[in-house]
């Protein structure tokens, strides 16, 4: 069997960490063999490396003109990103962002729309594309604004905020973890006494409402024996995500190819499908009508705080507590 040519990138890229060196070898393969310019070895000459070819391997040498990560990534988006934002703000909508008041909502949908660019906003949810663009136009009588990145289907899925389509040096990696899942799986779940399917459009994941009564727990170690993670929140949703891909680790790499300060990000949710990026170590802020199921890790996470107001007054209370209350008061 031959094996496929992989790219190895060298200093100065060595600094970077695997996944992203990773992805971005695999990006300029990628995008070579899509122009048809034939070998890895072209790629890696055309992105601005010397190479050696040595067997079915392409070391490159990586000179200072290699085009970065946060560049290359950016390429793929159809508006700009805030180039040093002060606040890297990453929200859960159902309960969080799209929680409260409507009189409170509208004021920090207002405050999102004034710092758009010292604020780089992230949807963190479980919806899929298409429902996050649903959210956008009936919330938008009420301000609701496009984010600049969404972090979509419990993290399987990252997309251009504006546009809302996927970027694929971040989905990429996410398909192949979930390559020939999908078939193993659904003989397993087919028929399953209180699962429903969840109308969703994504190829990454497999989501369904769950009476927590009538489902046979047994199952999940038979399902996750697959290599998927099964995710149960709100007492109400089953997601069955490839291995290790939540909203924690997706975020992670999101914020690694943008070089972001880990420092300015304050995180906010309900659920959880939440927790994963609460236990990134990134401040977080659980919003007061977080479900009682997520409350019970509070005490093992330090860097999260529980906020005593609802959906948006918890997040604007939350961004309080982290010393951000110059930018939002």
């Amino acid at each position: 069997m031959r094996i496929q040519p992989t790219l190895v990138i060298t200093s100065p890229l060595l600094s970077m960490r695997a996944p992203s060196r990773r992805f971005l070898a695999n990006s300029w393969a990628r995008q070579a063999h899509q122009r048809g310019e034939g070998s890895l070895a072209h790629a890696a000459a055309t992105a601005g490396c010397g190479n050696t070819v040595l067997g079915d391997t392409v070391v490159a040498t990586c000179l200072d003109r290699v085009v970065g990560g946060r560049q290359l990534f950016e390429r793929q988006l159809a508006a700009p990103l805030p180039r040093d934002p002060e606040l890297v703000l990453v929200t859960d909508l159902d309960g969080t962002l799209l929680g409260g008041p409507t009189a409170d909502r509208r004021r920090f949908y207002h405050w999102l729309a004034e710092q758009r660019q010292r604020v780089l906003h992230v949807f963190c949810t479980g919806r899929d594309l298409g429902s996050i663009a649903r959210v956008l136009q009936e919330d938008e009588p009420i301000g609701l604004a496009a984010p600049h990145l969404v972090i979509g289907d419990v993290g399987c899925t990252v997309a251009c905020g504006s546009s809302l389509l996927p970027l694929p040096l971040a989905v990429d990696p996410i398909e192949a973890r979930w390559a020939g899942l999908q078939e193993r799986l659904l003989p397993l779940l087919q028929g399953q006494p209180g699962l429903t399917s969840q109308p969703i459009h994504s190829d990454r994941r497999l989501a369904y409402y769950v009476d927590v009564e009538r489902f046979d727990h047994s199952l999940v170690p038979q399902l996750e024996a697959y290599g998927v993670d099964c995710l149960l929140s709100d007492n109400r949703y089953l997601d069955l995500l490839p291995a290790g891909v939540n909203k924690g680790s997706t975020l992670l790499t999101l914020l690694e190819w943008l070089e972001l300060d880990h420092a300015k990000v304050v995180t906010a949710g309900d659920t959880l499908n939440d927790l994963a990026m609460f236990e990134t170590g990134l401040n977080g802020v659980m919003v007061g009508n977080a479900e009682a199921a997520l409350l019970a890790h509070l005490p093992r996470l330090p860097s999260v705080y529980l906020a005593a107001g609802e959906g948006c007054a918890g997040i604007a209370e939350g961004l309080r507590h982290f010393g951000f209350d110059h930018r939002w008061d």
